[in-house]
């Protein structure tokens, strides 16, 4: 028995040069696309990052689903405790919704408060309300996230106030955002409000892309000293719709310019191309030891479809390799190899191939003659 590998698939490759992903000084910056939840683009994408108040959108993911599952209404009124007045309202000196201590506060307005106008007071009202304390909250964040298998997530608070243990990649974060749009349609609506008034002050949403970039519709910025300037956006265009999140940036500025830069990017440059449908022969057949028949057809056993830079598909390259060859019995659908698809950029992708029909093996006489063969042949 040996390795095969065999080139399926060779395109032609680019002209020299040619640049076949996207550029960024972000430390952490990745492209999703929404309906397949594919990754185009990622640079340190899976580390886990202080995510400052992007981590708010999983604060509002915990609100919805209570919402959704009876626990609250949009219209029942929560207690702004001096814990949240002080260390998230306007005593706080830093992003608030500017809520009175001991009033009263709908839950709608909390939600547009967080989503709009980033309040940290907001944040803890709710956390406060659903977990009895922001830290018990925060642990329920971090099992929700681990239950929907958000693997890097690790919250400390409510907020995304600065602390060694919350952290989340920007995959996962990617991921939080694909669940809002995809679960709370209605509600996700709030995420394009471009301003919002509570107690008289009124406040503006910090996206950068909202009224600058066509068809962008959310997220969520952050920025402390830590993390640097980061978002979460989401946009769609004729049908398609990316996610992008990145962090580091040095600036406001520089955190506007790369959103849109990003976006049009993930929009522009970046395809999903179906190659391979589930059961689909690939162009390539395995050697049968010992077999009725002495080839058997391969199939991928589940549909193949990737997500790449434009150019990059000309320097794509996909290979079969399986342990061959096989020995009979074989049955149809047993996996027997594997297709391996590099992409100029990324991390090979691998897939199962099986056999697309069974091959019997030989009788005994048939099973001698091989078998003579093969020693005669020394292989």
């Amino acid at each position: 028995m040996r390795a095969f590998l065999v080139s399926l698939l060779l395109l032609t490759t680019a002209g020299a040069g040619a640049q076949t992903s996207y550029q960024t000084d972000a430390s952490h910056a990745l492209i999703m696309d929404y309906e397949t939840g594919i990754i185009l683009f990622e640079r340190n994408g899976r580390e886990a990052m202080p995510p400052a108040s992007m981590s708010k959108l999983m604060t509002v993911l915990m609100t919805l689903e209570a919402i959704r599952d009876g626990q609250l209404s949009m219209d029942d009124e929560l207690p702004v405790s001096e814990n949240a007045w002080r260390r998230g309202g306007a005593a706080s000196g830093s992003s608030t919704m500017f809520l009175e201590v001991n009033s009263r506060v709908r839950v709608e307005d909390l939600l547009r408060g967080v989503i709009v106008q980033s309040g940290n007071d907001a944040c803890i009202v709710i956390a406060e309300a659903l977990g009895g304390s922001e830290a018990a909250f925060a642990d329920m964040m971090t099992d929700r996230a681990r239950e929907l298998g958000l693997e890097s997530a690790s919250f400390a608070n409510a907020t995304g106030w600065p602390h060694p243990d919350h952290r989340i990649s920007a995959r996962d974060l990617a991921e939080i955002a694909r669940i809002l749009i995809r679960d709370f349609p209605d509600e996700y609506g709030m995420w394009l409000e471009r301003e919002f008034t509570y107690n008289g002050i009124r406040q503006f949403n910090r996206n950068p892309l909202l009224g600058v970039f066509s068809g962008a519709d959310g997220l969520k910025t952050g920025h402390t000293e830590e993390a640097g300037y980061g978002l979460v956006g989401s946009a769609e265009r004729d049908g398609v719709r990316r996610i992008i999140v990145f962090n580091g940036m040095e600036s406001n500025n520089a955190r506007a310019n790369e959103a849109e830069r990003m976006m049009r990017s993930a929009l522009s440059d970046y395809s999903i191309y179906e190659l391979l449908a589930a059961g689909e022969p690939v162009d390539h057949s395995a050697a049968v030891f010992m077999g009725e028949a002495e080839t058997v057809a391969l199939a991928v056993a589940e549909d193949v479809t990737l997500g790449m830079h434009r150019r990059a598909r000309r320097n794509m390259t996909v290979e079969v390799v399986y342990e061959g060859p096989l020995v009979a019995p074989i049955a149809e659908g047993e996996e027997v190899g594997r297709l391996v698809v590099n992409i100029p950029d990324q991390e090979p992708q691998e897939f199962a191939l099986v056999a697309a029909e069974s091959v019997e093996r030989k009788g005994l006489m048939g099973r001698i003659g091989a078998a003579l063969a093969h020693m005669i042949r020394g292989n």
